[in-house]
């Protein structure tokens, strides 16, 4: 229990929390949450080889559709983080929620690409706010030596919504011309992570930023006196008050001690983000493009993703043993070795093989990225932030669809992975020059000063 002394006090109490039941259950929730983001997320790429056939489609309007989604998740991803930044991530993360799961349910009622590509569109707003706001979550709640380790926890059992969507896709799409709608039902099932988010408190470090102060500590204290029952006696907290701050101006990420690091993010996700959809968003496509039947691309694709929550897993042991910069730059470097491989065989082994080593890299370095971007903002601002890097990173790749359907259809199919190979080139030198340092640094030291690369 706090004493008068330590009232309020979030980043110290939460930081000296050992880990419990009630850490616990924030990552079952939250890993419900990217279960079925990432899961709607690649619907459409497993449901567009069938919509080429039953439609008539050009790869140039399936790019179309894909850039269309992305529009929306930048939208999503910066208005997500200034909500949350003034509403609270609890609630926010609500609102996402249901606005995610209605327009995915509303996309198995497309009737032309124009609306398909709308409800691609307004899905795209929800997934990323939500995703935005999870992860500013899971930073301000876990201590600061291992809120790495939970980010990839709690991505492991999202990611496995990739395999199951792609699994799900492989059993009903070959059913009947229709069946593809039912991979986007699937999608929306995420509305039942409503029910966990209910029960999951406020992040007390907004509430004693906005100056909620009777609210913070009526929310510390309940989770002083979940984890003391379980855990025992508490260590003592060390002091860490941070001012009050109502809100930062999105002019202040552009000057003074965040410039360098709002520069940094957005090289990491403007360019991850290209390289990462560049190779998940098509590699379906790509393989029925390139001579394979619907049935093999999606059987291929479906084992292709079973690195996925793999790569999460590798996340979680190592995001807290190294610092994430370094970690950062590895993962980016291996991504580039095994896409440059993919590209180059057509032998359905070794494209099995090397995609899902591509797979198990890129995801894990999610995780990584997911839990450095939020280190390196204040709390009132740590989900715009987060929101306005990550959401320039999906607004960069409405060109993404695009230049790679042009890469295919005037260079061809390796030119493609060439492609994806230099946009983590261009990842892993970024943060390996110019990116922070923030190993095992308490979140309230890493907004107040510099901190080197």
């Amino acid at each position: 229990m706090a004493s008068p002394q330590t009232a309020v006090n979030a980043a110290g109490r939460l930081d000296r929390l050992p880990i419990s039941k009630v850490h616990t259950a924030v990552v079952v929730a939250l890993a419900f949450a990217y279960f079925f983001e990432l899961g709607d997320l690649n619907t459409f790429a497993y449901a567009a080889p069938a919509l080429i056939k039953v439609w008539n489609l050009q790869v140039s309007t399936v790019g179309f559709i894909t850039s269309a989604s992305f529009l929306g998740m930048f939208l999503g991803a910066t208005l997500g983080g200034w909500v949350a930044d003034r509403v609270g991530r609890k609630v926010s993360l609500i609102y996402m929620i249901a606005w995610f799961s209605l327009f995915s349910l509303l996309n198995a009622l497309a009737w032309d690409p124009v609306s398909l590509g709308v409800f691609r569109f307004l899905t795209g707003v929800g997934l990323s706010a939500m995703t935005v706001v999870a992860n500013t979550y899971i930073s301000e709640f876990f201590p600061n030596t291992s809120r790495g380790r939970y980010q990839g926890w709690a991505m492991t059992f999202g990611l496995l919504g990739i395999p199951a969507t792609a699994w799900v896709a492989r059993l009903i799409i070959p059913l009947a011309p229709w069946t593809w709608r039912l991979v986007f039902v699937w999608g929306a099932l995420g509305v039942i992570f409503l029910l966990l988010v209910l029960r999951m408190v406020e992040s007390p470090r907004w509430l004693e930023k906005r100056g909620y102060l009777d609210r913070a500590e009526s929310a510390l204290r309940q989770l002083e006196t979940d984890v003391a029952r379980q855990k025992g006696a508490l260590p003592e907290a060390q002091p860490s008050k941070e001012p009050v701050t109502a809100r930062v101006p999105l002019s202040e990420l552009f000057s003074g001690t965040y410039l360098s690091r709002t520069v940094v993010l957005l090289f990491a996700w403007v360019f991850q983000t290209l390289g990462f959809y560049g190779f998940v968003s098509w590699v379906p496509t790509l393989l029925v493009a390139h001579g394979f039947s619907v049935v093999s691309s999606l059987t291929y694709s479906s084992i292709i993703s079973l690195g996925a929550p793999i790569g999460a897993l590798v996340a979680s042991q190592i995001s807290d043993v190294a610092d994430r910069k370094w970690l950062i730059v590895i993962v980016a470097t291996a991504t580039v070795i095994f896409g440059l491989a993919y590209g180059m065989t057509f032998q359905p082994t070794l494209i099995v093989i090397a995609g899902f080593l591509v797979t198990v890299a890129i995801q894990c370095f999610a995780p990584l990225l997911y839990a450095y971007t939020p280190e390196l903002y204040p709390t009132e601002a740590r989900a715009l932030g987060s929101g306005l890097t990550y959401g320039i990173g999906r607004l960069a790749n409405i060109v993404g669809p695009l230049i790679v359907s042009a890469l295919y259809l005037s260079s061809g199919y390796a030119s493609v992975f060439v492609y994806v190979a230099a946009t983590w080139v261009v990842v892993a030198v970024a943060v390996g020059i110019w990116g922070p340092k923030t190993h095992f640094r308490p979140l309230h030291a890493l907004s107040q000063s510099e901190i080197k690369a």
